[in-house]
């Protein structure tokens, strides 16, 4: 084994385990730092993967916007969260089972695909090709201008709907 692959394996596993976490954690606090371990995690995946661009959006845009706007809205929202029932309800197994059908499903339909070996590698353009293709995509109205300015939108709502709740009314 290459050190890139320990390297993928180590991360992989504390990702999701951080990613476990974040799902099964009582204290949101702690679920909303977890999530920034699976965020970075994921950032280390696509640093092996030697994707520089994505890791580094990864690192900005999730670790340093969404994660800390998530734990902003719960420091602002700690009042109104005073919620003490259980963590789960009574139909877990059903999603449980669910979950693992559509685990089975998705593994079936990647083994009908062929192997990554059998393609033929596409020519690699140079850095200024990409850069300047996906700044243009990022512009263009047919292809990531809307997402983006959705994102943006949503993000925006959510930080006016937690100062709205945690307002003192008084």
């Amino acid at each position: 084994m290459t050190s890139n692959q320990i390297i993928f394996l180590i991360t992989a596993a504390a990702t999701l385990g951080a990613a476990l976490y974040v799902v099964t954690a009582r204290n949101l606090v702690h679920a909303a730092l977890a999530l920034i371990a699976t965020f970075f995690g994921v950032a280390i995946i696509f640093v092996l993967l030697q994707a520089g661009f994505l890791a580094a959006a990864q690192v900005v845009l999730y670790i340093g916007a969404i994660a800390i706007l998530i734990i902003f809205a719960i420091m602002l929202t700690r009042r109104v969260m005073q919620d003490t029932g259980p963590q789960t309800n009574r139909i877990w197994g059903v999603a449980a089972g669910l979950s693992l059908i559509t685990f089975s499903a998705l593994l079936a339909s990647f083994r009908l695909v062929p192997s990554l070996q059998q393609v033929t590698p596409a020519a690699q353009p140079s850095a200024d090709q990409v850069i300047k293709s996906l700044g243009f995509a990022f512009v263009d109205p047919n292809q990531y201008l809307l997402p983006f300015e959705l994102a943006s939108v949503l993000l925006l709502i959510a930080l006016i709907g937690s100062i709205v709740i945690a307002a003192d009314r008084k």
